[in-house]
């Protein structure tokens, strides 16, 4: 079992900005062990994770592919955030480049289709169209959570450049939960962008029925 990154270094403070690791993370974290061999054998060069939040998927990631094989680069909209995720990198060995930004916005074009890693743990509980604006035009903790009507208001925007940012052999987790529209979600991604998928992984926490969803190019596309 590969051990959860150390967060001892984020106190209480900390975690009034910045969400702190629950089931949908840990959901993620098991998503990727389980796929560890064959993350390792596809030898990524670039990983990206959008909102990051502690930084602890990212330092994970980095354990089970080794701090040096990759370029471990997040994006989020809050700036606590970015810099919780750094010192997590460092706290953990892993050398983390966090950048302020929406989505991929950051890193969008000089990454087309060189991303190897795509990680995505959306705010996806459904709200109000209202307060998912205002959650991210304030870029604090309610941003990691509220995600507008179907809980989908970002993840629909990460979802049209998804194809543009992965590599040829690249693959896209992103967590999502029920009232999100599974089916829909990949349906749209084949049809759309030539993006095959499955559930990696699925567990009940608590109302939440969680999932990560694996997408990665069909074979005439690669």
């Amino acid at each position: 079992m590969i051990p959860t990154p150390d967060l001892s270094h984020l106190k209480r403070a900390d975690y009034e900005h910045v969400y702190e690791p629950a089931e949908d993370t840990f959901i993620l974290l098991d998503a990727l062990e389980e796929d560890a061999n064959e993350l390792r054998e596809l030898q990524p060069r670039t990983c990206l994770e959008i909102g990051p939040g502690s930084g602890c998927v990212t330092a994970f990631l980095g354990t089970i592919l080794g701090a040096s094989s990759s370029l471990y680069l997040t994006t989020d909209i809050n700036p606590h955030a970015c810099k919780s995720t750094k010192a997590t990198g460092l706290q953990n060995k892993v050398p983390i480049e966090s950048l302020q930004g929406s989505l991929a916005s950051p890193f969008r074009h000089r990454l087309r289709h060189s991303v190897d890693i795509l990680l995505f743990n959306p705010p996806y509980v459904p709200t109000d169209s209202d307060e998912a604006d205002f959650a991210q035009q304030h870029a604090d903790i309610a941003g990691s959570w509220a995600g507008g009507r179907d809980g989908m208001a970002l993840t629909d925007i990460l979802l049209e450049q998804v194809e543009e940012l992965l590599s040829p052999t690249g693959r896209f987790y992103l967590v999502a939960v029920k009232q999100n529209h599974i089916q829909d979600i990949s349906r749209r991604m084949l049809e759309q962008y030539g993006l095959q998928s499955k559930v990696a992984l699925q567990r009940r926490a608590g109302r939440e029925h969680l999932f990560v969803l694996k997408f990665q190019r069909t074979q005439s596309n690669t």
